[in-house]
């Protein structure tokens, strides 16, 4: 790659490096220089700029990112759409991240052009948390060293996986002691109970015993007679040694120790058995509470299917100091419900699709309701919302309100009614935001006439959209000019619902430049609506 300054008259093609502001227009870093570009440029004054041409053994930076993505992704993930370089796997499923983190270290080790980041090995994630990313670091990466990384991605099978959860039926024995309250057991049963909710499983039944060798065998046995597994144990007195009471019992109804202890803390005191091979777990103390420990390491790993080992468990030390220290608050502090940081999830993003115009250009018919391909143009636009990650989708009705909801039947959609339709655009775009739940991170705000708008174009645009790095109005575009639908960061709500008459919010996107991020797309699908007959037979002639 050649990067350097430059005279804009030889930057045609060029990658700009860093954003360049021209009056009212800005030139963002990353933007592909055009003839016209260049001319603008030069009209400004500008006599030197930073940019970045690629040569013959480069890969441009989405190219590259997608590509190793791609290799890098096994069973239960999922491939956002790249941009400025990055590509993120999500998880399509609750369950637990698996990858060979030597083939990972190994990876970034061959170029420092090319860079994957994951979370914690064996972490435990939610459908569609964001797991991994890839990001290309200038713009754009050598063709031999992503050649090595995509090989040492596939060599032994998959670098990273999902396992899914898969539902089991758990069993709980708790014993007691003269003293032990009924209410602190009660309490045990719903925290653990809650804990199986949310990896899938079910805590189905529970036996109280005394504290005692043979009752533990006996209820150990039982529980596995049943089917129901694991078999999770909680004495009334902490287990302080692999002959103390719950470990005899364990071995009394046959089963074998594996490991007592754990290099977790809290979870220090964990029992790790198996009893004709369903895992037997001898819960520590720190097991009644919500918050997390060591326990809930080896609890995700076998509810996701995952064989757990002695050897397996005292490998937990690194990252295994969970308690809070006055050295390191947090972020559950006040809030013993929330066990763990906040996990890196994709943002929330919400459709709102505009469908109750009365499309008078078109004459007496409803273009919304007119079959393109077989289907009513404004279902292919729901549709193409549906099969990408927004959600919620809200339609926003107004004229023939009850046909627009037949054309709409069977899909999973809100439905909100603008009686003001006739006053404008303005009064639909209010009418849908005022539906939108409180943690909506952005809106992408689509037109019921685009059906050739699909779930790729709405995956880029969503890829775009990063408040961190200011881009929070995301437009697409198609040789050199701007389309629909737009993505609003939420910030820009309140400006939006202050809009009268029959506008959108598009001059917003002139007044706050800084924000914008400009999204090239591979055709012309998100300039192209439809508002005549003559469109729409233009349309169906294709």
């Amino acid at each position: 790659m050649i990067f350097g300054d430059m005279a804009p008259g030889e930057a045609e093609g060029a990658i700009l490096a860093h954003s360049i502001k021209l009056g009212p227009t800005t030139f963002k870093k990353g933007r592909i220089l055009s003839a016209a570009d260049v001319v603008q440029l030069i009209e400004a004054g500008v006599n030197r700029i930073v940019a970045a041409r690629l040569e013959p053994t480069d890969v441009a930076e989405d190219e590259a990112a997608a590509e190793l993505a791609r290799a890098l992704a096994g069973p239960g993930l999922r491939l956002g759409e790249p941009f400025t370089g990055r590509a993120n796997l999500f998880a399509e499923a609750d369950g637990v991240l698996v990858y060979d983190r030597a083939r990972l270290d190994a990876i970034n080790l061959v170029d420092e052009a090319l860079t994957v980041a994951t979370l914690a090995p064996f972490e435990t994630v939610s459908a569609r948390q964001m797991v991994a990313t890839v990001k290309v670091i200038p713009f754009a990466a050598p063709r031999a060293a992503l050649d090595r990384t995509v090989a040492l991605a596939r060599t032994g099978g998959p670098l990273v996986t999902l396992r899914p959860f898969r539902a089991h039926k758990v069993a709980l024995v708790a014993t007691r002691l003269p003293g032990t309250k009924e209410s602190v057991l009660d309490k045990t049963r719903g925290v653990l109970s809650d804990r199986l909710k949310s990896m899938g499983s079910e805590l189905v039944s529970e036996v109280r015993i005394e504290h005692d060798e043979g009752a533990i065998a006996a209820a150990v046995q039982q529980a596995l007679a049943r089917g129901l597994s694991p078999v999770l144990v909680i004495g009334a007195s902490a287990i302080t040694d692999r002959r103390d009471v719950v470990p005899a019992g364990i071995a009394a109804a046959g089963g074998r120790i594996l490991h007592f202890g754990m290099p977790v803390d809290p979870g220090n005191l964990m029992l790790l058995a198996e009893v004709e091979d369903a895992p037997v777990l001898g819960l520590p103390g720190c097991a009644r509470s919500p918050k997390l420990n060591g326990f809930d390491w080896v609890l995700a790993r076998l509810l996701a299917g995952i064989p757990v080992t002695r050897e397996d468990v005292m490998r937990m030390g690194s990252g295994g100091l969970l308690k809070e220290i006055a050295t390191r608050p947090q972020p559950r502090a006040g809030n013993e419900k929330s066990a763990a940081p906040e996990k890196p999830s994709a943002p929330r993003i919400a459709a709102l699709v505009l469908a109750a115009g009365r499309s008078s250009r078109m004459g007496a018919a409803n273009k919304l309701l007119a079959e393109v391909e077989g289907r009513p143009m404004v279902a292919r636009v729901v549709d193409a919302a549906l099969a990408s990650d927004t959600r919620p989708v809200i339609v926003v009705t107004g004229h023939e309100a009850e046909e627009v909801r037949a054309a709409l039947s069977g899909r999973d959609v809100q439905f909100v009614h603008n009686p003001d339709y006739a006053d404008g655009l303005s009064t639909s775009l209010r009418a849908g935001l005022a539906a939108l739940p409180g943690d909506i991170a952005a809106a992408l705000i689509c037109l019921g006439d685009m059906p050739d708008v699909g779930a790729a174009h709405i995956g880029r645009l969503a890829a775009a959209f990063d408040p961190e790095e200011s881009r929070t109005i995301c437009v697409p575009t198609f040789g050199g000019k701007q389309g629909n639908p737009v993505l609003w960061g939420a910030e820009w709500f309140p400006e939006m619902r202050k809009l009268k008459g029959d506008v959108g919010a598009k001059h917003l996107i002139g007044e706050h430049a800084d924000a914008v991020c400009e999204v090239p797309m591979p055709d012309e699908a998100t300039l192209r609506d439809i508002d005549t007959p003559e469109e729409m037979a233009l349309r169906r002639a294709k």
